[in-house]
């Protein structure tokens, strides 16, 4: 059971769903399986380093590359861990409207709140199918749902479908992946007000709190900050406090870490439109941190190891390790 009814979801997320909310890697053995044990070490780690929520299942984690069984079981294993610690978020990558349900009341059974819900990858292009996607999960199913806007899905949701989507009563958020600015702004305007929408880029977090922004949703940079990710949480701190002189400073003490996230992580999806040879250079960064990452889920090649070198090299200069 989820800790809100259908027609509180909106109120709920509100109040709950602020900064942040990380997706972290999958833990994985020698034959790219999933790693149990590395997964529970995992999950405690990241409780210890005060997240707000886990955002989990999605394309970081390689769980579009889990059989069924495997994807009830992972989800089963972090639960198990959490215990109710953390707000618990899936995210959803089935283009079949009945799987989707079945996952959600999955975890809506395991104590997850909700899921970060992709359109359809294959097939339902036309606003009005997506839409009805939509609307059979959301009927089926009291887990409240963030939408996941981005091109990877083969096409980046508009403007009128948007509006009619946010008044879905379960539908609380949107992760804006389309990784354009502008537009977190036009739909943050454009949308009704008890609606969150995420920029999910850590570079525009402090400016993001100045313009009505509350999370940074189902990313990275929490994590990968290691060592300096205390000036993520001063700054956040500092600019809801309205200090934005003293925020700015820890802001750009963050940058060299984030250039080299968005080089090695978000260009690489900008330019390949897939996670899949991205995810490698992140594994690896998590590894650097003391994470159990593991190698890359086959039939996904391993990141080379001359590229892992020179990776952690560059993380090294950064100061986050």
């Amino acid at each position: 059971m989820t800790a809100f009814t259908r027609s509180e979801a909106k109120t709920w997320a509100q109040k709950q769903i602020q900064d942040f909310y990380v997706c972290p890697i999958s833990a994985t053995t020698a034959d790219g399986t999933i790693d149990a044990g590395g997964l529970r070490e995992n999950t405690e780690m990241l409780l210890d380093i005060g997240i707000n929520g886990l955002v989990v299942g999605g394309f970081v984690a390689e769980a579009w590359n889990l059989t069924y069984a495997e994807w009830l079981r992972y989800h089963e294993v972090i639960a198990e861990v959490a215990a109710g610690r953390t707000d618990l978020w899936t995210i959803i990558l089935d283009p079949c409207a009945k799987t989707a349900v079945e996952k959600l009341n999955f975890v809506e059974n395991l104590g997850f709140s909700g899921a970060e819900l992709i359109n359809p990858i294959i097939q339902l292009r036309a606003d009005d199918e997506i839409y009805d996607y939509f609307k059979y999960v959301t009927d089926r199913s009291d887990a409240a749902i963030c939408l996941y806007r981005t091109p990877v899905s083969g096409k980046v949701m508009g403007l009128d479908l948007m509006k009619r989507l946010v008044d879905l009563e379960t539908v609380v958020c949107v992760k804006q992946s389309n990784i354009n600015r502008a537009e977190t702004l036009m739909l943050r305007r454009e949308l009704r007000d008890d609606f969150i929408v995420s920029d999910p880029f850590e570079y525009f977090y402090l400016q993001d709190l100045r313009a009505g922004g509350q999370v940074l949703w189902a990313e990275l940079s929490y994590i990968l900050y290691g060592k300096k990710r205390h000036l993520l949480k001063e700054y956040s701190t500092l600019a809801r406090q309205g200090k934005w002189e003293e925020a700015y400073p820890l802001w750009e003490a963050l940058r060299p870490a984030w250039e080299l996230y968005e080089e090695e992580f978000l260009n690489s999806i900008a330019r390949t439109g897939t996670y899949a040879s991205a995810v490698g250079t992140m594994k690896a960064w998590c590894g650097a941190l003391g994470y159990n990452a593991g190698r890359m889920m086959p039939p996904v090649r391993d990141l080379s190891l001359e590229h892992k070198e020179r990776l952690i090299k560059q993380i090294k200069t950064t100061g986050v390790i």
